[in-house]
């Protein structure tokens, strides 16, 4: 059975690295191999390809059968083409430096697209960056437009229960007035409640007074007519005699 060219993996669950290797169709897939001709890692971006490109092109020329991703590697790299090229030599299709030319060409070629590859992936990295800026400024602003928001909320909460205890204090200030005010007058109608007994107690003393002044001078006047009417009475006894 012929050799085969094929893949043998390494690494971490998850995180996959492989050996490209030349070995013996029969072996298992990660046991010995005849030779490693290279490495893969597919976990970058782009994948990373090492590759010696002679010992590859030599086994290949020599019979070795690469699998599907090894032959997808090859033909990346390039081996796949400078063997069919070198097939038309052996037939005398192409002379070496027409080949050669050729290779250079498709090389050329093939670099430009992986450079124009990278740079479109470093500007999409570039783009995503940017958005996903744009995305979290737009998020920070929103985020503090909405504390804002609940702050002036809460400020204006606080302002009108400010506004009610004032209210509640001025109302209970205007009723302390109003009792103070209605006791005043209460104490003002007792004040004159209270003059006007003294008043009629005064006009009741002063006809008390008058009322016991006319006693007195009808009873000191009493006497002296008792007094005269005796002295009368003698005066007409003796005229009788």
């Amino acid at each position: 059975m012929p050799a085969r060219i094929r893949l043998q993996r390494h690494g971490k669950k998850g995180m996959p690295f492989y050996h490209i290797v030349v070995a013996d169709g029969r072996a298992p897939r990660d046991g010995k191999f005849i030779e490693r001709i290279g490495t893969y890692n597919p976990i970058a971006i782009p994948a990373e390809i090492n590759l010696d490109f002679e010992k590859a092109l030599q086994w290949l020329r020599n019979g070795a059968q690469p699998s599907d991703t090894a032959r997808a590697i090859l033909v990346y790299k390039g081996v796949i083409f400078k063997n069919h090229l070198l097939k038309g030599v052996a037939k005398g299709a192409l002379t070496l430096e027409q080949v050669e030319e050729k290779f250079q060409t498709w090389m050329q070629e093939k670099e430009a697209k992986i450079v124009a590859k990278k740079n479109a992936v470093t500007l999409t990295k570039k783009e995503a960056l940017k958005a996903r800026k744009e995305a979290e400024v737009k998020a920070n602003i929103a985020k503090g437009e909405e504390v804002a928001k609940k702050r002036a909320q809460e400020l204006a909460k606080e302002h009108q229960a400010r506004m009610e205890a004032q209210a509640q204090n001025e109302e209970a200030v205007a009723e302390e007035v109003v009792e103070e005010e209605v006791v005043e007058e209460e104490v003002a109608v007792e004040e004159v409640a209270v003059a006007d007994e003294v008043a009629v107690a005064e006009e009741v003393a002063v006809v008390e007074a008058e009322v016991v002044a006319e006693e007195v001078t009808a009873t000191e006047e009493a006497p002296a007519v008792d007094e005269v009417a005796p002295a009368t009475d003698q005066t007409e006894e003796e005229k009788a005699e």
